[in-house]
């Protein structure tokens, strides 16, 4: 596999999480915190959600030491890896990895109903900004593939262009009304005058 050189950010972060050792599934059903001993958490800690890339990563550290317990890499949510308990919204069951390919199922809980949304929204912002990012790279793909419109001047082409410019401005008389020719003297030498 080749190695990602994008940069890790944080996603998401919770001071108190709580993990519990959970019993194998009895039915498809799904997963019920009532049937963890919720009152005898095996480990607690604080929670990280951190993303590289496409992938996200549930990390679960020691609060004062910062010593990883466990990581869980997330490719998709919802998905396998991630799955939420049918009795509770604040317990999941997530499936966590050593890096040698070795996984195990574990309860997490979180003590507030917040905290428990934070996670959720956390890992669906993400998943859905690699959607989204996945898309923009579809679509500029079929774009480039597309023939390019040619723009270009042909030769012997040329273009006008007008540039506004200011004339010295007419006298105040004739901007007013538009332009006015003076009046013609109709009297001639020989013509009589009315005095």
């Amino acid at each position: 596999m080749a190695e990602d050189n994008s940069y890790e950010s944080m996603l998401c972060v919770k001071p108190e999480v709580h993990v519990y050792r959970i019993p194998p599934r009895a039915s498809n059903r799904g997963y019920r915190a009532a049937d963890w001993k919720l009152d005898e958490p095996a480990w607690s800690g604080r929670m990280k959600i951190t993303a590289k890339g496409k992938m996200a990563f549930i990390k679960l550290e020691d609060k004062n030491t910062g010593e990883l317990f466990a990581q869980a890499p997330v490719e998709q949510y919802p998905g396998g890896v991630v799955e939420a308990v049918t009795d509770s919204s604040r317990y999941f069951v997530i499936r966590i990895e050593d890096g040698s390919g070795r996984h195990a199922f574990i309860g997490l809980g979180f003590a507030d109903r917040g905290d428990s949304f934070d996670f959720n929204v956390a890992l669906q912002d993400h998943f859905k900004w690699v959607k989204q990012e996945g898309e923009l790279a579809k679509l500029e793909a079929s774009q480039s593939a597309a023939p390019k419109l040619d723009l270009s001047f042909k030769e012997g082409q040329t273009i006008k262009i007008s540039i506004g410019v200011r004339m010295k401005s007419a006298p105040a008389s004739t901007r007013s009304k538009g332009w006015r020719r003076p009046a013609a003297s109709w009297r001639t030498a020989d013509s009589p005058s009315c005095h």
